[in-house]
C-alpha cells in the first residue's frame, strides 16, 4: 500500500516482533521459518529473508535454503558472524567463522537452491573486528564462490562505503541502514551512485512502532488510573478506515454477502 515492490524479513525485527526476543542465537530455524510463513500468506510481494549462519553446517544450510525456497523466500542472507557469540548489532561483532567454512556454506547454498531465481547473498560482519579491508577481502572470495550479491555489515564512515562501492564494483552490493547508531545515514540515491543495487532499513519500521505502542499505553494507563485525561486518536474514523482497508475487509465483507445470497437461493428452491 505504501508503494514498494519488495521488502526484507530481518532476523532482529522478525524475533523481537513475534516472539519478544534479541536476536543473539536463541531462535532456531523453526521459529524463523514460523514467522516468515504467515508474513509470506499475507502478501504477494517478492522479499528477501536472514538465513543467520545457515543454522549450522553445510546440511543445515542445506535443509534451510529449502525450507525458505518452499516459503517463497526470493533471496537468502548468510553470514559469517559465529552463532554462539552472536551480537544484535554490526559493529559489536566478537566472533567470525574461518572463512573457508562461510565458504562452504555458501557453496552449499548454492548448489541446493531449486530456482537460480533464489538469490544467495553473502554477509560478512568482519568490518567491525578487522577493518574495511578484511571485510573487502571477504566479500571478494564470496564473489568467486558464486554467490548473487554481497553485504558488508556495520560501515561506519561514507569513505569506507564508497570505497566498498568502487572495490566492488560490477556485483550487486547491499547496505543497511540504522537510525541513531555508529553507521552514517545516507540516502539511497547517494548510495546508489555509489554503486550499491540495494538498501534495506531493517530497524526504522519496528522501532517506530515500539515507540507508537509504548506512548499508547503509557497514555491509557495514566487513563486509567485517573492521572490525565486521554485525547481521543486525531481523525480516528480515517485512521480505523485505514486499517480496514489494510486488512482488506470489503473483499471479505463481499464474500460474506454473496455466499449468504447463495445459501438463501439455494433454501428457497429446496422448500416444498
Amino acid at each position: 500500500m505504501a508503494g514498494f515492490q519488495a521488502f526484507a524479513i530481518g532476523g532482529s525485527a522478525m524475533l523481537a516482533a513475534r516472539y519478544a526476543l534479541p536476536d543473539i542465537g536463541l531462535a532456531a530455524l523453526g521459529e524463523m521459518a514460523a514467522g516468515i510463513k504467515d508474513i509470506a500468506a499475507a502478501t504477494k510481494l517478492p522479499f528477501i529473508a536472514d538465513g543467520d549462519d545457515g543454522y549450522g553446517d553445510a546440511k543445515a544450510v542445506a535443509h534451510m535454503v529449502e525450507t525458505y525456497e518452499a516459503l517463497g523466500v526470493g533471496g537468502i542472507l548468510i553470514e559469517d558472524q559465529l552463532r554462539d557469540k552472536k551480537q544484535q548489532r554490526a559493529e559489536k561483532a566478537v566472533g567470525l567463522a574461518d572463512e573457508a567454512v562461510i565458504e562452504q556454506k555458501l557453496r552449499t547454498a548454492l548448489a541446493v537452491r531449486h530456482s537460480p531465481d533464489t538469490w544467495i547473498i553473502g554477509r560478512t560482519d568482519a568490518y567491525g573486528m578487522l577493518g574495511l579491508d578484511a571485510a573487502l577481502r571477504r566479500a571478494e572470495r564470496f564473489l568467486r564462490v558464486g554467490v548473487d550479491g554481497v553485504f558488508i555489515a556495520g560501515i561506519k564512515t561514507e569513505q569506507d562505503y564508497e570505497r566498498a562501492g568502487k572495490t566492488l564494483k560490477g556485483a550487486f552490493l547491499s547496505a543497511a541502514l540504522f537510525e541513531g547508531g555508529e553507521t552514517p545515514w545516507l540516502s539511497p540515491a547517494t548510495l546508489g551512485e555509489m554503486g550499491y543495487s540495494h538498501v534495506s532499513f531493517p530497524a526504522a519500521v519496528i522501532t517506530r512502532t515500539v515507540a507508537a505502542m509504548h506512548s499508547a499505553l503509557a497514555g491509557l494507563r495514566a487513563f486509567a488510573e485517573g492521572a490525565r485525561g486521554l485525547e481521543p486518536v486525531h481523525d480516528h474514523g480515517g485512521v480505523r478506515a485505514f486499517l480496514d482497508e489494510s486488512l482488506n475487509l470489503a473483499r471479505w465483507r463481499l464474500l460474506e454477502t454473496e455466499y449468504a445470497q447463495a445459501d438463501t437461493t439455494s433454501s428457497k428452491g429446496n422448500t416444498v
